[in-house]
C-alpha cells in the first residue's frame, strides 16, 4: 500500500530506495514481536540464493528509468494477486531445495521492485509455515535483503541523505504496526484482510501504470 502513496511525494524512480530504508524499521518491529517463532532454517534457505539474487535485482533496478519503474511496479502489483490466488487454490507445496529455489526468484523480484512480500508469505506458506512463525520468518528475511538493497543503492548514489532521512521517518511511524499485528492477527478474519488488501493492491498497481503511460 504504502509505496502507492510514496510514489508522488519522491518520485517513482526513488520508491524502491526509499522503502528499502522505511522497512527495515516495519520489518525490525515484526522480528522483534515474534522473535520466538522465526523458522530459521527455512530463512538460512531462502537467504542462501536469495541474498546474492536481490543484491542483482537491485542493481538491475537502478539502471531503470522511471516511466519503466512505474511499469514494472504496476505490472507486479497486477499479476501478484492471481499469481497468489492460483497458488493457494492448487496447493502448491515446497520441499527444502524448492524453498531454496524461490528464495532466488523471490530475492532478485525482492531488489528491483518493492512490496513482493506476498511472494515470499505464497513460498513459505506452501513450506508449511503460518501464523507467527509465517510473519517471524518473512521479518528476518526482508530485514537482511533490505540491509543489502541499503547498501547496493547508496553505493550507486540512488539514496542520498534526504531520501535515506524520508525512509527514517516512515520507518519510525510504522515500526510500531508489527505489535500492533500481532494483537490484531487473532480478531481479523483472514478472508477479509485478504480481499481487502487485493483490491487495495490491483487499485495501486492500476495507478501505476497509468503513470507508466500517461
Amino acid at each position: 500500500m504504502l509505496p502507492i502513496f510514496l510514489a508522488p511525494v519522491v518520485g517513482i524512480a526513488n520508491v524502491v530506495p526509499v522503502m528499502a530504508v522505511g522497512m527495515i524499521f516495519a520489518n525490525g518491529s515484526r522480528v522483534a514481536a515474534f522473535w520466538r517463532d522465526i523458522h530459521a532454517p527455512h530463512a538460512r534457505r531462502i537467504l542462501l540464493l536469495g541474498l546474492p539474487a536481490c543484491v542483482a535485482g537491485a542493481y538491475g533496478y537502478t539502471l531503470l528509468e522511471a516511466r519503466w519503474v512505474a511499469l514494472l511496479l504496476g505490472t507486479f502489483f497486477v499479476v501478484s494477486v492471481p499469481v497468489r490466488r492460483l497458488l493457494a487454490r492448487a496447493g502448491w507445496r515446497l520441499e527444502a531445495r524448492g524453498v531454496t529455489l524461490a528464495g532466488a526468484g523471490f530475492g532478485f523480484v525482492n531488489g528491483a521492485v518493492t512490496g513482493s512480500g506476498l511472494l515470499l508469505i505464497s513460498a513459505l506458506m506452501a513450506a508449511g509455515l503460518q501464523g507467527a512463525a509465517l510473519i517471524g520468518t518473512d521479518a528476518i528475511v526482508s530485514v537482511i535483503m533490505g540491509f543489502a538493497k541499503i547498501a547496493l543503492f547508496g553505493s550507486v548514489a540512488r539514496l542520498d541523505a534526504e531520501l535515506a532521512l524520508a525512509g527514517v521517518l516512515i520507518g519510525l511511524c510504522t515500526a510500531p504496526g508489527g505489535f500492533v499485528a500481532r494483537r490484531l492477527l487473532a480478531l481479523v478474519p483472514l478472508r477479509v484482510h485478504t480481499a481487502f488488501m487485493d483490491i487495495v493492491v490491483l487499485a495501486g498497481g492500476a495507478a501505476f501504470l497509468w503513470r507508466a503511460f500517461a
